[in-house]
C-alpha cells in the first residue's frame, strides 16, 4: 500500500468516526435562510389574477420575515402573481396612531386549498427593496343632503 492510499484509509476512518450525532425528533431543523416570525396581523392583499382581474382580499398573515410572509387567501391566485402587501402595525409601534406597512412581492409558492373553507396557502417573496410606512385610509365620509 502506497503511503497516499495509506493516508486517505485513514482520513475515511476519521471522518466516519467524526458523524455527529443525530437530532431528537422534537427538534425542528430550519433551512431557511431568514427568521419567521408568527405574527397573526390584519393584512390587506391587492394583486391581480391570472385573467388581468384586479382583487382585494383581507387576511391574517401566518407569519414573516425580512424576505417574504405567509398568510392564506380566497382569491386563487396563480405562482408569479404580482402582490402588494398592506399590513396593520400594532398602534403601540406608530406612537398610536393607525398605520400600515406596504410592501411588494411575488407569490412563489401555493399550498392546496383546504377542503372545508377553500383558503388557499400563499407564499410570497417580497420584491421591493424598500417597504413604505403609510397612514391607514379611512372610509370616504357621505355627505348629508
Amino acid at each position: 500500500m502506497t503511503k497516499t492510499a495509506a493516508a486517505k484509509k485513514t482520513t475515511a476512518k476519521k471522518a466516519a468516526a467524526k458523524k455527529p450525532a443525530p437530532l431528537p425528533e422534537e427538534l425542528e431543523i430550519n433551512r431557511r435562510r431568514e427568521w419567521r416570525f408568527d405574527f397573526p396581523l390584519d393584512t390587506l392583499i391587492e394583486g391581480s389574477l391570472a385573467d388581468g382581474a384586479k382583487f382585494k382580499e383581507e387576511t391574517h398573515l401566518e407569519n414573516i420575515s425580512s424576505g417574504g410572509a405567509y398568510f392564506t387567501l380566497d382569491s386563487g391566485v396563480v405562482v408569479g402573481s404580482k402582490l402588494n402587501l398592506f399590513i396593520e402595525l400594532p398602534e403601540k409601534l406608530a406612537d398610536g396612531k393607525k398605520m400600515r406597512m406596504r410592501i411588494g412581492g411575488i407569490t412563489v409558492r401555493l399550498e392546496k386549498p383546504d377542503k372545508k373553507t377553500k383558503r388557499q396557502g400563499v407564499a410570497v417573496r417580497f420584491s421591493d427593496d424598500m417597504f413604505k410606512v403609510v397612514p391607514e385610509k379611512k372610509p370616504a365620509a357621505r355627505k348629508k343632503k
